[in-house]
């Protein structure tokens, strides 16, 4: 990881170091004009107007930090010696033979109960007596008749004095009941057969279930458990591989090497004011690039903010070139 994170600061130091380096190249070689020697086999393209500057941008070398592992110590082979390993086991010993004796087992008896019959059954004829229930039933003793009511200050009545208005009403009075009881034959009287169930006693009697017998009983044999020690493992010589030692060691690999990028298009120094890269920072920012404070300063967050534009936008790295100044809407 660490060397992960020092390819990609270095990669990054790498491409900003050209925009520093626009201004040495351009006293770096002389034209075609001048007899003088020329840097680069190529030149720029030739401008149709006057005023156009353009650069070729070095771009170093990307070195980036690689680990190998190198053998420290050979791997070695060490004997050791096994002690013999001993345990203890157990055993059943004959203490005496099995045998026999024989035994006399006595007789066995049980109870057995039984029902003996000691009445017969029988019928009987009894007289069941007649059975009467007690009836109720509501007689009227005064039929309903009607009857004239006097009532006092009608819902009618204009006057609020309940002296003032009486009314007669023409009211029905119920008929009178009383409840009378009587007797009544419920059930007439008849003859029963009534079934006398036979009577029955328990009697107990002994008897033999089991004769006296002669058994022959096995006595087992006795043992008894001894413990003693044995060998388990002997002795032995075992060898111990001891691992070879390595140890990582960090270098430098060029992962890519230097070279010139193509001539593009750039202004002029006179042409690099302080309120272009203003201009510079605040397209950035519009465009959600971060180039740090808008102070017309071409600083460090500046400079990163401008790469990373140009990376997202596939425009010449190395320099704010016409092309990234279109690019941002900048005249």
């Amino acid at each position: 990881m660490k060397a992960k994170l020092h390819t990609i600061i270095t990669c990054f130091i790498c491409l900003f170091a050209c925009v520093q380096l626009n201004a040495q190249f351009t006293d770096s070689y002389t034209t075609i004009g001048d007899g003088g020697p020329s840097l680069f086999e190529d030149m720029p393209p030739q401008p149709t107007e006057y005023g156009k500057c353009y650069a070729k941008c070095r771009i170093p070398d990307c070195v980036v930090k690689l680990t190998t592992t190198v053998l420290v110590k050979e791997e070695q082979v060490k004997k050791v010696t096994v002690p013999a390993e001993y345990g203890t086991v157990t055993e059943q010993v004959l203490v005496k033979e099995a045998s026999t004796k024989i035994i006399t087992k006595p007789a066995e008896y049980e109870n057995i109960s039984e029902q003996v019959l000691v009445k017969e059954a029988s019928t009987k004829i009894t007289t069941k007596p007649a059975r009467y229930a007690t009836e109720t039933e509501r007689v009227m003793t005064s039929p309903a008749y009607g009857k004239w009511i006097k009532k006092r200050k009608g819902p009618t009545c204009f006057s609020e004095n309940p002296d003032d208005c009486y009314i007669m009403c023409w009211e029905e009075m119920p008929a009178q009941y009383k409840t009378v009881s009587k007797q009544v034959l419920a059930e007439p009287a008849r003859e029963e057969v009534i079934e006398i169930p036979a009577e029955y006693k328990t009697v107990t009697r002994r008897v033999l279930k089991t004769p006296a017998r002669e058994e022959v009983i096995e006595i087992p044999a006795e043992y008894k458990t001894i413990t003693k020690t044995v060998l388990q493992t002997p002795a032995r010589v075992e060898e111990t591989v001891i691992p070879a030692e390595y140890k990582t060691i960090e270098y430098d690999h060029v992962a890519d090497g230097g070279k010139f990028t193509r001539w593009t298009e750039i202004l002029c120094a006179g042409d690099m004011t302080n309120s272009r890269i203003r201009n510079v920072q605040q397209a950035l920012s519009d465009k959600g690039f971060n180039p740090g404070p808008i102070d017309g300063v071409m600083g460090g967050q500046t400079k990163a903010a401008l790469q990373q534009y140009q990376e997202a936008n596939k425009l010449p790295i190395g320099n704010l070139n016409i092309e990234t100044l279109d690019a941002l809407g900048i005249n």
